[in-house]
């Protein structure tokens, strides 16, 4: 199987092969560092990812709070996560790194907002 590494910007183009006889379980090419091995092996045993999205603000129909998992999670439950990221609503005002969604989706992840957002005046200008 081939992949490009995505931990650095390097981009290294790696090819993974089963191979029992290693104690990973895999035989990586191409890499050129242990970070992309990991990442290789870690992406045919447990691939995992950040997520990143918006969630509503209440009463502001214009405005969406930025928000991310403070963790990377399987990526077999990033649907199931989105799904519930869908329906969250936050009342203003949020802090940067606030949690918003504890153990999210049981991925021992918390979903916490990535910028801080006051609460809007009468004028609708941000105080």
């Amino acid at each position: 199987m081939m992949k490009v590494c995505i931990v650095c910007p390097v981009g290294c183009k790696l090819t993974i092969e089963k191979d029992d006889s290693l104690l990973e379980g895999y035989k990586v090419t191409g890499n050129r560092c242990n970070r992309g091995k990991d990442y290789a092996i870690n992406e045919m045993t447990n691939p995992v990812r950040v997520v990143t999205s918006t969630v509503k603000i209440k009463d502001l129909s214009n405005m969406v709070l930025p928000v991310k998992t403070n963790k990377a999670i399987p990526k077999n439950k990033i649907f199931q996560v989105m799904d519930r990221i869908k329906t969250t609503e936050v009342s203003l005002p949020i802090k940067k790194n606030e949690i918003i969604l504890e153990d999210i989706c049981d991925t021992k992840a918390n979903l916490i907002a990535t910028k801080s957002i006051l609460p809007i005046n009468k004028n609708r200008s941000i105080l």
